[in-house]
Parts: structure tokens; sequence; C-alpha cells
């Protein structure tokens, strides 16, 4: 009697080993990374806003340059709805009845008719002339605040829209093609009744009670991870590909920043997918493998990045 009270206890605890193993591994605890902030390699790409939507600049991207970001001249001054004009090395904004004429390689302006110094001068690039963006914007009357956390410079409203009002946002049905790519895991996708797939371009939104603004893939030595900036805590994403199981995450602790956002890390490569979906070969997994990056919302869509890192 005794042996076998022994062994029931001995089959008892191997199922409470596995199940804490197996619960370890949904968050996150199995093979390890360190994600304290000072050792990652990577960040989010330096990007500008205007009313809250990304603009996207025509043959060139933002740079820095003495502490200053500098656009190119049209992108710029498109997005703020001014008037553009050129003469020579010249070139002028007007909006609202402000003006500004900078000339190419000169800190010298001229702003609504008096000369005014600015702290860098408007330059070439690779055949394109980039103008200082805090002196084109608020001199044009509009404000502009630097996003120090997200690498970001936002122009006029920082109001972040609802993913269901982004007209680029991709509404599609929640047809086969979809289905298949969850296999078995047809748990995530329960009561959603259609699919929106947005990219990079179109963060920040708001999604559920969340807003998502950016992400960005960083490393850790060797281990390979995405981090994803929102305004509040949030749950699991997961990788999904063709003729693979997702490969479901959960992320490291938080990293608050100093602006109330939460940054979160979520490992690419993970043993969570060996133990829960039998996966000998996940260690060969990478981002660059991943059609779509889910996110567990509780919304009635089903709600997919387009990977921007394949």
């Amino acid at each position: 009697m005794k042996k076998e009270v022994t062994n029931k206890v001995r089959k008892w605890n191997i199922k409470l080993l596995v199940m804490a193993l197996i619960s370890m591994t949904w968050l996150g605890l199995c093979d390890p990374i360190p994600v304290e902030a000072d050792s990652a390699v990577g960040g989010p790409k330096l990007a500008v806003l205007v009313d809250g939507r990304k603009v996207k600049f025509q043959g060139g991207d933002p740079t820095f340059e003495n502490g200053r970001v500098q656009v190119p001249l049209r992108g710029i001054g498109e997005a703020l709805k001014a008037e553009i004009g050129f003469s020579g090395k010249t070139v002028t904004y007007m909006k609202d009845g402000k003006s500004i004429a900078l000339t190419l390689g000169s800190k010298e302006a001229i702003v609504n008719g008096k000369n005014v110094t600015m702290d860098t001068a408007a330059k070439a690039v690779k055949g394109r002339t980039y103008v200082p963006l805090r002196f084109v914007s608020e001199n044009l009357g509009v404000p502009v605040n630097w996003d120090k956390v997200g690498n970001w410079v936002w122009i006029g409203s920082k109001e972040v829209p609802d993913i269901t009002k982004v007209a680029s946002v991709k509404k599609s049905n929640l047809n086969n093609d979809f289905v298949k790519m969850f296999g078995s895991k047809t748990h995530l996708i329960d009561g959603k009744k259609d699919v929106r797939i947005f990219t990079i371009d179109d963060l920040p939104l708001r999604i559920d009670r969340f807003i998502v603004y950016d992400l960005w893939p960083v490393m850790f030595g060797e281990y390979q991870s995405i981090r994803i900036r929102f305004d509040a805590g949030l749950g699991p994403i997961y990788y999904l590909q063709q003729g693979e199981l997702p490969r479901y995450r959960n992320s490291a602790d938080p990293i608050k920043q100093s602006d109330k956002t939460i940054i979160r890390t979520y490992k690419t490569t993970s043993e969570y997918d060996q133990i829960v979906n039998n996966d000998i070969n996940y260690k060969q997994f990478n981002l660059n493998k991943a059609e779509y990056i889910g996110f567990q919302m509780g919304t009635e869509s089903l709600t997919l990045l387009k990977n921007p890192f394949k």
C-alpha cells in the first residue's frame, strides 16, 4: 500500500514538473535571453509624423546632423501643405501668410521678410536638398515635438487613429488561405470575423484598447528578438508562415519609459516551438521567414502586421 502511494506521489510530481516547464515556456522563461536595455543592439528607425501619420519621403530618409533632423525639402513642404517655390539655390515655403526662404549651403534664412540665422544649413545629399525640419515647421506655425524614446519627430497633432479608420490598412475575409496558416491552433482565430493587415508605415495605430507605436529588431549577442512599443501593457504575439504552426511568443518583462510608454521584447527563436509544437528544427526559424506578425487582441478582426523584416 505504501509503495502504491509512493508511486502515485512520484507520478503526480512528474506531472507537476511537466506542467511547470510548459508554464515557464509560455511565460518565455525557457532558453532565457538577457533583455537589459543597454545590452540590446538595434533601435527604432528615425521617422517624421505629421498629425499622427508617418511622412513617406521620396528618394531619401530623414537624417541627423549636429543634433538636428534634416529632411528632403519637397517632402516636408507637401506634408505641411505649404506652397513650395524654387529660384536657383533658394527654396521658399508659404503657408497661412507665413514665408520662409532657405539657400542651399547657407545658415542665413529669411522668415516673413526678416533675416534669421539657423543652427544648421540646408544642404545637398546625393543630389537632393535637405532642410532643417524644426526650423521650417515651427516658422510655418506648426509645433514640433521630439520623441526621444521612439526616435520620432511629431509635428502637429499627436492623436493616433483607430486601425478601423486608416484607409491603407487592408481588410480581408477570413478565408481558407488564412485559416490554413493556423493549422491545429484554431483557438487563435476563435471569434474572428475578418482580417486587418497593416504595415509598419501605418504605425502608430490604436488597436482595441491599446496603441501600438512601433517595432524594430534587436540582437542580444547571438539571439534575435523584436521590440514593440505600446502605450500600456499587452499580451502575446505570434509569427505566421505558410506550412508551419504559429510560433507563439510571450514577452520578457516590460521596459517602462520616461514618457510612460512600454517596450516589450519578444524572442524570435524559442524552445517553446519544440516543446509545444514538436518542432525539432526550431533553431532554424528566424525573423525573415515569417509572413506576418500576429497581435492577440480582443477585437473581432484577426490583426496582422505584414512582416517588414523579410
